[in-house]
């Protein structure tokens, strides 16, 4: 299935994709796509639901309802650094023996093609496109790497727009060139795992004002996601519904020379394949 939630910031309802003119409304059954709708183990249910639906023709077409992310705000969001070789070798950093862990503030969560404001005080503003994992089940102390597929709802696309000023130069942790007001486009949807049929090859792009920044491809990932998920469970709880960004590929802007920096008016669009594409205007600070 491919999760969706469409309507105003605040205020959007629960769908599921059916292709790209239509949809299943789920919203009077499903309150929301939230850690609660995850934790209770509702995706066989609503599989069943939507199958029903389509059948007996039940489908709406979309009809240029806003898109919000796919998930309610998670009870966290996770990140991790320097997770491609390739990525890695731009900056000039050692590959890690172990996944870099950083948090992202949950109010970052926006819809995929909504504005990204560059904060007050910013210089450095840039962009990801990255590979979001979503927790379907309650999870710590995983056994094993195979054992995490059964704690995985699904995959989106996201964007990890990050201030690289506040995140490398104003000392302390990460999080703080990562959490500013919509630096996390999330989306167009969610797709569960059992439509992606390998998550270790998937193409990713990013397109800043139609010129390609980063191609790239999540089979150059360090770790992958079932590795991330094990790991993780061996430190933390991760909740229903958590949100793991996974890493970038190849050309940020700090990885020019001289870099590029994110600009009031510009333009980005990103893509993972069958993960579907975002776009998102830059607005300068309020």
């Amino acid at each position: 299935m491919f999760l969706m939630r469409i309507g105003q910031a605040g205020r959007e309802k629960p769908i599921v994709r059916v292709d790209e003119n239509t949809y299943v409304d789920v919203s009077d059954v499903v309150v929301d796509f939230n850690e609660e709708f995850f934790g209770q183990n509702r995706l066989p249910e609503l599989a069943r639901l939507v199958a029903d639906r389509t059948a007996a023709g039940a489908v709406v077409a979309f009809a240029g309802e806003r898109i919000g992310s796919p998930i309610a705000r998670p009870h966290q969001i996770l990140c991790i650094g320097l997770n491609y070789s390739d990525h890695a070798a731009e900056t000039g950093q050692a590959v890690p023996a172990e996944p870099i862990l950083f948090t992202k503030s949950p109010n970052t969560l926006v819809g995929p093609n909504d504005d990204v404001r560059i904060p007050r005080g910013s210089t450095k503003p840039d962009w990801e496109v990255e590979l979001g994992i979503v927790i379907g089940q309650r999870t710590s102390y995983l056994e094993s790497v195979e054992d995490a597929s059964n704690a995985i709802a699904g995959y989106v696309l996201v964007n990890d727009v990050s201030e690289r000023a506040f995140q490398m130069e104003r000392g302390g942790q990460w999080a703080k060139g990562k959490s500013a007001e919509t630096f996390n486009p999330c989306g167009p949807w969610l797709a569960t795992s059992d439509e992606i049929q390998n998550v270790n090859n998937l193409d990713m792009w990013l397109d800043i004002n139609g010129v390609r920044r980063q191609t790239g491809s999540t089979s150059t990932m360090i770790f992958d996601p079932y590795f991330i998920v094990h790991h993780l469970s061996q430190f933390m709880v991760l909740e229903p519904g958590d949100l793991i960004n996974t890493g970038t590929p190849p050309g940020v802007g700090m990885g020019f020379t001289p870099p590029v920096w994110l600009q009031p008016h510009d333009v980005m669009e990103l893509g993972i394949s069958q993960l579907g594409q975002q776009r998102q205007q830059v607005i300068g600070a309020s």
